[in-house]
């Protein structure tokens, strides 16, 4: 197999080899070439020492990104390309990080302590596919196997099994079945893991093409760091709504929208307050009044432990307060929840209830559809008009007031939100004259 390496990688092994050491392409730039996907980074490995690296690219930049542990930076024309020594991992002391590392000449013993069978080859144009542990043979099959005993490898690195997850999703791979029994069997150590070490790996598992099907097919792992979400595990919701259990109803709702960490992060939290929301009429059928606002209370919770950023919390946890919002393709009603979540989030919002739509049984999905679709023709109409939903739209503030003798700063507020409100109902139109001998009214001046 022949992979076509770029020419600064091609530079940086023909130093080496000039040099009298050996180097290779390594790791998921290989594997990524061998699925004809363009690497989104290129790393090295050599049998070159530290300080014969620093050595040898003296006349570019370097940095130590973990030269205890044999890697150099070196940077290329703007790229940074990570070169390692081969090494030998000692033994890992808190599931993550090896006690101490040996350097090495073996390629072979290096590609040997490596995650998956995928990760575990090595590339050069003189030597061409080093590939001890048959991970092309496994590429061929869209497997994830882990190199060596499945066990050994996630008790090293507890957060292998969200890599392993993570490759399943993104890549539509399966995970070969020992793999498999050994992420259910160490699927604890994920307690040992940093959240937001968890949490880098989580917002790319749920953006895979597989996302739903490693979502409900290792639910219990999901559970370690998210244990709330077992409550809907089998929950049958008891609705003409819906014909699926809350977990089966959240996957999808989750594959029925945008790839994005936000949106796909926010259907897996949006009916999670259901179980602790749910009234029962005598014949057994369940309603869920209030729920938003117990799964948005959750949510926060959740991604504040997982260290999530704030902009990212408030966005999701809005977008959950406001998905059951009952559209009826009103501008009025459209408007003031613009006035509450603004126009970014209400773009988000559409898509989130037209994920959840889409999830449900085909009960009254005609009528629920043509209510969204006159939502999102209102929506367009509000932004293509530049209709008014803020105060910062209203053709009149508070300095406007004050001229006409207004001076009371609270009654100033009242009587712009009164104001408005009329625009937002399309009571009075957004035009200073009219809004100045409205505000004259409501403030009882002649």
């Amino acid at each position: 197999m022949k992979i076509k390496l770029p020419t600064d990688v091609r530079m940086i092994i023909d130093r080496f080899e000039k040099n009298g050491f050996s180097a290779y392409a390594v790791g998921g730039c290989v594997r990524d070439s061998l699925l004809q996907k363009e690497p989104n980074d290129w790393d090295i490995c050599t049998d070159a020492l530290p300080q014969d690296i620093l050595r040898l690219f003296s006349d570019f930049h370097t940095f130590d990104t973990g030269i205890k542990h044999g890697t150099v930076s070196v940077v290329i024309n703007s790229f940074v390309y990570e070169i390692t020594t081969f090494r030998i991992d000692g033994e890992y002391f808190d599931n993550r990080h090896p006690e101490k590392v040996e350097f090495t000449d073996d390629l072979v013993t290096d590609l040997s302590r490596r995650d998956f069978t995928v990760n575990a080859m090595a590339y050069s144009d003189r030597t061409g596919l080093v590939d001890p542990f048959d991970g092309a043979y496994d590429l061929e099959l869209m497997a994830v196997r882990c190199v060596g005993n499945p066990v050994e490898r996630f008790t090293e690195d507890a957060l292998r099994i969200m890599r392993a997850l993570r490759f399943a999703s993104c890549y539509n791979m399966a995970i070969e079945k020992h793999t498999a029994n050994a992420i259910f069997e160490c699927k604890k150590l994920l307690n040992n893991i940093a959240a937001e070490r968890i949490t880098a790996e989580f917002n790319k598992l749920v953006c895979g093409e597989s996302c739903e099907y490693i979502m409900r097919r290792f639910k219990d792992v999901f559970a370690v760091f998210l244990p709330e979400i077992s409550i809907m595990f089998g929950y049958d919701q008891h609705t003409k709504h819906h014909n699926k259990t809350l977990w089966r109803h959240t996957t999808c709702a989750m594959t029925n929208i945008d790839p994005t960490p936000l949106l796909r992060i926010t259907m897996l939290f949006h009916d999670l307050g259901k179980p602790m929301a749910c009234k029962r009429d005598p014949d057994g059928t369940a309603h869920f009044k209030g729920h938003p606002k117990f799964s948005a209370v959750m949510a926060e919770q959740i991604l504040e432990r997982l260290k999530y950023p704030r902009d990212f919390i408030d966005d999701c946890v809005t977008l959950i307060a406001f998905h059951d919002v009952r559209f009826t393709g009103s501008k009025p009603q459209i408007k003031r929840v613009m006035n509450k979540i603004g126009e970014t989030d209400m773009r988000r919002l559409l898509k989130v209830q037209y994920a959840d739509l889409t999830a449900q049984s085909m009960y009254l999905r005609e009528e629920k559809m043509s209510k969204y679709n006159l939502a999102c023709a209102a929506f367009e109409e509000v932004i293509k008009e530049k209709d008014c939903f803020t105060l910062k739209q209203l053709d009149i503030n508070g300095h406007d007031l004050i001229k006409t003798g207004i001076t009371d700063g609270k009654q100033i507020g009242n009587i712009l939100d009164k104001l408005l409100g009329m625009v937002i109902d399309e009571k009075i139109k957004n035009k200073n004259s009219i809004l100045m001998q409205k505000a004259k009214e409501l403030s009882g001046i002649d």
